[in-house]
């Protein structure tokens, strides 16, 4: 069994990583080739992985420079032959941060394009910039989207508009995305991380074990439910955070009923 991963020991070459009470911050750090993802980000990508699996917390993934990755190292992509795509060097990344316990939010800005835009696919929440660009436009280059483009961008946007992206390689602009919900809000790029961690907070004022069970519920296959919703409510209805949280509803309830009272009964006076 692997030993704890501890994230502020590591020398991270291609991330730059923020832990903090509650959350996990990854900015991807190659600025000369516009935050390209090659081996050795997949390779830091897994260590902050197995943290995350060890002590689940948000992650929230960003890019330097106003740009969050503009694709796969072109140049170590050109190099790689049939052995290395059935390896499956990014799609394993991306399956592997899709199943991270507690929700992922990629803040988007410039270009998001090829494995860059299969990383934002991954991710459960997905906000940007104005300025984002995101597509895949792998086809144009002789390959196919194969790290989980193929598949998730028709679950997020639906048919039509991911064969446009896969197939006619069209390149959606940040409203364009955001009409087909496949980012959820813009917003301008100095209020962006703000946003990121807004919507990190309101996750945070969850019950954290409820989080997570709901999220692996959410993203069983259909034959899996009803059963699997019943099982993990079983185990939620045992917690303690139940009991307290939903006794703290109950008395805030008694005290607005009591003021009320007490308001009605002052103004007859």
């Amino acid at each position: 069994m692997a030993g704890p991963v501890d994230l502020a020991a590591e020398k991270f070459q291609t991330l730059l990583v923020e832990e903090r009470k509650d959350r996990v911050v990854v900015l991807l750090n190659r600025p000369e080739v516009r935050n390209a993802i090659d081996q050795q980000m997949v390779d830091e990508l897994h260590v902050v992985c197995a943290a995350l699996e060890q002590d689940p917390s948000v992650l929230i993934i960003a890019g330097v420079d106003g740009v969050f990755a503009s694709g796969a190292d072109i140049a170590q992509l050109r190099e790689r032959r049939r052995d290395d795509a059935l390896q499956g060097i990014n799609s394993t990344i991306f399956v592997r941060i899709a199943k991270l316990p507690m929700p992922v939010i990629a803040a988007l800005d410039g270009y998001c394009l090829g494995g860059g835009a299969e990383l934002a696919y991954a991710a459960d929440f997905r906000i940007g910039t104005s300025s984002v660009l995101i597509g895949n436009p792998e086809t144009g280059l002789g390959i196919l989207a194969a790290a989980g483009a193929s598949w998730r961008l028709k679950e997020l946007v639906g048919e039509p508009v991911a064969k446009q992206v896969l197939l006619a390689g069209k390149i959606l602009t940040a409203e364009e995305a955001l009409a087909v919900n496949l980012i959820t809000e813009i917003h301008d790029a100095p209020e962006l991380m703000d946003a990121a961690h807004s919507l990190a907070d309101r996750i945070a004022r969850q019950d954290p074990l409820a989080v997570r069970i709901t999220k692996s519920v959410f993203h069983a296959p259909a034959e899996a439910h009803p059963v699997i919703d019943q099982l993990a409510q079983g185990i939620l209805f045992e917690s303690e955070a139940k009991f307290d949280r939903m006794q703290q509803f109950l008395d805030k309830k008694t005290e607005k009923k009591t003021a009320k009272r007490t308001d009605q009964h002052d103004g007859t006076n």
